[in-house]
């Protein structure tokens, strides 16, 4: 009985007690891992936020869809909103567009007075008849383009696959004036709508802060138009250089006509 003892005492002190003593430092580590774990978590969300999100590879149309120069532009007159906006409320005016995941990149400009044709290689303005157009009010900014290459040509061969549900869940990244970057998501794809004033009815309804995208399906200057929808998700700080572009547009090569008068803009004299 003497010996067993003896041998149970050896046992406790060369493997009972080492053990112990190592279970005690691993939980003894547990908050430090906790907290690493933690930090990890924070950066990835940071991180993640940041980036724009990867769209899924857009399949090629089965059906023809427009080319660089085939898509004339046109704008029905809108219904008449009336001011809306606080002279409280910080806004600004937005100065450029990017769309990571389609490779859209452009300055935006107001649309100039007398506009007969809208310029190549800018996205334009439409005036809504708010008391301001400009970002960060409770209502819509309405930007549009021709449904060319290098333009918004993207966005209307990007609709034609599957209604344009790959696009939905896209950053749309929007510079102001004030040196701000305005991070919208693409909420709706809408196609088909109608060339008559009742095209701006839900963009002259909204009530918050949204962008609204708009650009030709076809070649006919009245033909219908693709709209794209998107809503905020946060405000970054950006450089002057990123929200002052260079680049106020230019006479379209192609397809512009003669301007029916005077000082207009974008048409050719």
């Amino acid at each position: 009985m003497r010996r067993l003892s003896s041998l149970l005492a050896t046992a406790y002190r060369s493997i009972v007690r080492p053990t112990a003593r190592l279970a005690g430092r691993l939980i003894g580590l547990v908050p430090a891992l906790l907290a690493g774990a933690g930090v990890f978590l924070v950066v990835a969300g940071l991180f993640n936020y940041l980036q724009p999100a990867s769209a899924e590879p857009l399949a090629t149309p089965t059906a023809a869809t427009a080319t660089a120069s085939s898509i004339l532009y046109s704008l029905p007159p809108p219904r008449s909103a009336a001011p809306s906006g606080s002279a409280s409320v910080q806004a600004a005016a937005p100065t450029r567009i990017r769309i990571p995941a389609l490779g859209i990149d452009l300055p935006i400009i107001p649309s100039p007075p007398k506009e007969e044709w809208p310029l190549c290689d800018v996205v334009e303005i439409f005036p809504l008849g708010h008391a301001q157009e400009a970002l960060g009010l409770p209502q819509a900014t309405y930007l549009y383009a021709h449904a060319q290459a290098g333009m918004f040509l993207p966005l209307l061969t990007a609709s034609q696959v599957d209604d344009g549900k790959a696009m939905i869940g896209m950053y749309v990244e929007v510079y102001t004036a004030d040196d701000q970057n305005h991070v919208y998501e693409i909420s709706e794809v809408l196609r088909h709508g109608p060339f008559n004033s009742s095209l701006f009815d839900r963009a002259l309804a909204a009530t918050t802060d949204q962008i609204w995208l708009q650009t030709s399906e076809d070649s006919h200057a009245s033909g219908t138009k693709l709209e794209v929808v998107a809503q905020p998700i946060g405000v970054l700080a950006a450089s002057y250089a990123d929200a002052h572009p260079p680049g106020k547009g230019r006479i379209c090569p192609s397809g512009a006509p003669r301007c029916k008068e005077t000082g207009a803009s974008g048409c050719r004299p």
